[in-house]
């Protein structure tokens, strides 16, 4: 089943479900002749659709709201953090094109910084899928959740079976390993997983956790990186400041652990605009570029445990 097929039929199980969108339907165009009512269309007014969201959330709905991530994290912010964040209603806030699957737009429409404003929320959950396979999967634990949850939505095609089981802050571990780990959440895991055959074929031993949900994180599947490896890897489509790599770098230092860690986000900049293919490689974002880094970063290691 896609995206819209599995929101169909969660809504059909649950009355208390309304669709909300800001004019964003390529992921919903097939519902709104089938929910009637249930679905609203506020245009492009992001702001009121998350204040109706709100509203109908204290009214007993689980409204799903629909918008371009840049616009829903951003130009929204205030009512997701006031609306529904001090309330923590159950609100779902679904990011059109976040990170890279922006592939063709500008900086205004570029979610770089999601990440970091949602998870400045204290009510709000993240779930981040590798892809569509994954987010079907994550979808009724998501949705059914007590708290507010921010969704990036992705649509790519699975390059792995992902296990079937999903619980809200349990990472997938898709390898295991004994020298490197790698934690990536979202679009670049496909990139992540060529990565680490990549590294394999090398003879190099790469743990590889897809972390689902970056909030809450599973911090058992963490600490058992840094104890089991010996270099940590994070890989995202996000600013360096405030996404994983702060996420992982707040729990070392407030649990007081130690690990190296390599940090591969983008830098104080946002991505030139192009097809997704040629943004990857341009930005040094694909499965060879992320391996050659990492393998630089492990050779750099290995010469300072021999001097």
């Amino acid at each position: 089943m896609n995206y819209e097929d599995t929101l169909l039929s969660l809504l059909n199980e649950d009355e208390r479900f309304m669709v909300l969108t800001a004019e964003n339907r390529a992921a919903i165009r097939h519902l709104p002749e089938k929910l009637k009512d249930r679905f609203i269309d506020t245009g492009i007014t992001e702001q009121a659709m998350v204040g109706m969201a709100a509203g109908l959330a204290l009214c007993g709905r689980i409204p799903i709201t629909h918008a371009l991530a840049a616009f829903l994290t951003m130009r929204a912010f205030e009512f997701v953090r006031t609306d529904v964040g001090i309330a923590s209603l159950p609100v779902k806030l679904v990011g059109g094109v976040p990170g890279f699957l922006s592939d063709g737009n500008g900086p205004t429409h570029q979610a770089l910084e999601d990440v970091a404003l949602m998870r400045g929320i204290p009510a709000m959950g993240i779930f981040c899928p590798a892809d569509e396979q994954d987010m079907v999967l994550g979808l009724p634990a998501i949705l059914r959740s007590e708290r507010p949850f921010y969704i990036r939505y992705n649509h790519l095609p699975p390059v792995i079976e992902h296990q079937p089981h999903f619980e809200i802050g349990k990472a997938e571990q898709v390898t295991n390993g004994e020298e490197i780990s790698i934690l990536v959440y979202g679009t670049l895991f496909a990139q992540a997983y060529e990565a680490q055959r990549l590294l394999a074929a090398e003879g190099i031993s790469v743990r590889l956790l897809n972390l689902r949900t970056v909030k809450p994180l599973d911090e058992t599947a963490v600490w058992k990186a840094i104890c089991e490896t010996k270099l940590l890897v994070t890989v995202e489509d996000h600013f360096r400041t405030g996404g994983l790599f702060s996420i992982v770098s707040e729990l070392l230092v407030s649990r007081e652990w130690s690990a190296s860690v390599l940090p591969i986000a983008l830098e104080n900049r946002w991505f030139t605009p192009a097809l997704l293919p040629n943004v990857l490689h341009h930005e040094g974002f694909t499965g060879p570029q992320i391996a050659e880094r990492i393998l630089e970063k492990w050779s750099f290691m290995a010469r300072r445990w021999y001097e």
